[in-house]
């Protein structure tokens, strides 16, 4: 008996998105799942941008639907893709960022120090077909298989981490949305449109290039102007300090900064491995243990965490100086200085006040996972090798900045 269950999903970028599969409802109705409502998407950027307050699992279902468009576009276009490999590729891509810890990739590897989000999403993926309704047990494997390029088809897995995914077509016309940042909207439909696949590979279409450079150069205008903005750098650094101070206090045995809640658990070990991580734990901490330790901390007697704390709440950020030149060692001791002198804090406690570090950027890397055209003539080429004007000499250029964050007097 065919599956007649149909739900319809109203979003505001993509309009009414699908789910009509039972393995598809079951990831959905997962609490693993509920609970990246409460994950933001772009962790602290709605302190720069108010709208950006959309969280990952907005995004993940808008990868599916983009998942969905594009195994229509490639079956419509001849290609062999059986019913099953398609629920599996959907199931893979809504699954894709599962991992994802509170405030995402602000948090990530410092709850867990050196555990990726990445890695989290496999071993949820392997929890959740342990569990899975006998019936649906093959999709999922099949799912996992296409998570870490295991199966066969290639182009599958191209689909969900590749230069041109559905990931990345979804969060920067989604954040473009949300922010309000017009330099981030990319003609995602035309891109599907011109997917097809050649020797096991996702390729585009000749008459796509330019809708691709697009996307490529929307990419470094959001990253530069909305994801490592110096509000942005600035907040999420404040962020990771407090989560590190209120680390070492519990390391001290400063029973203080005990939340009586999930938070302790990570807090207490910052050093677990993947392997021995209580995923059940891991999957009910959200971003509201996150801000409801902010606001409770506070008020700590620990000068630093109170201090960070009421600057990230009532968005007193750090000063953040950003610059495309490394920090010499004048700048670097004068703001080390004026810190010191302004708060009389010892070297330790400064480092939590003050300090440095680079963010970097590269767009397009002419290596395995390069965008390969299919041309009229039916060759393959790297697109490098076509309009290499914008491509090799702007995009392919790694960008580093340095930056020094401080407190804000």
């Amino acid at each position: 008996m065919a599956f007649t269950h149909r739900k319809i999903i109203n979003d505001p970028v993509h309009g009414f998105i699908t789910i009509n599969d039972p393995l598809i409802f079951e990831i959905i109705n997962h609490p693993f799942y509920q609970r990246l409502r409460r994950i933001q998407q772009m962790a602290l950027a709605q302190l720069v941008y108010p709208g950006a307050v959309h969280t990952r699992l907005h995004h993940s279902l808008g990868a599916y639907h983009l998942m969905c468009i594009a195994i229509t576009e490639l079956k419509d276009k001849g290609i062999e893709i059986t019913d099953e490999e398609a629920i599996a590729a959907k199931a893979a891509i809504l699954l894709h960022d599962i991992g994802h810890g509170p405030y995402s990739h602000a948090l990530e590897k410092v709850l867990l120090k050196g555990v990726s989000h990445e890695d989290i999403s496999l071993a949820i993926m392997h929890a959740l077909n342990e569990t899975a309704n006998p019936k649906l047990k093959d999709q999922l494997t099949l799912a996992i298989k296409i998570f870490t390029n295991q199966y066969p088809k290639k182009f599958l897995h191209q689909l969900i981490s590749g230069q041109l995914d559905v990931d990345r077509l979804d969060y920067l016309s989604r954040d473009s949305f949300f922010t309000g940042v017009s330099e981030g909207v990319v003609g995602y439909e035309r891109i599907l449109k011109m997917l097809t696949v050649r020797e096991n590979e996702l390729v585009v279409e000749e008459k796509g290039i330019n809708s691709v450079e697009k996307f490529l150069l929307s990419r470094r205008l959001m990253y530069w102007q909305v994801y490592r903005h110096k509000t942005v750098v600035a907040s999420e650094n404040m962020l990771v300090k407090i989560i590190e101070r209120a680390q070492l206090l519990f390391e001290q045995k400063n029973t203080s900064v005990k939340t009586g809640g999930l938070l302790d658990y990570f807090l207490n070990n910052p050093n677990i491995q993947l392997s021995s991580l209580d995923l059940f734990t891991y999957c009910n901490l959200d971003d509201t243990d996150i801000l409801y330790a902010i606001k409770q901390w506070q008020n700590n007697a620990d000068p630093i965490l109170a201090t960070l704390c009421k600057g990230l709440l009532n968005r007193n950020c750090f000063k953040c100086q950003i610059q495309s030149e490394p920090i010499n060692d004048l700048t670097w001791e004068a703001a080390r200085n004026k810190t010191k002198s302004t708060h009389n804090f010892n070297d330790v406690d400064l480092d939590f006040l003050c300090f440095k570090g680079t963010v970097s950027n590269t767009l397009y890397k002419n290596d395995n996972e390069t965008i390969k055209i299919l041309l009229k003539s039916g060759e393959i080429a790297n697109i490098s090798a076509i309009q290499n004007a914008i491509i090799v000499e702007s995009l392919s250029t790694p960008v580093k900045k340095f930056y020094i964050c401080s407190l804000n007097d």
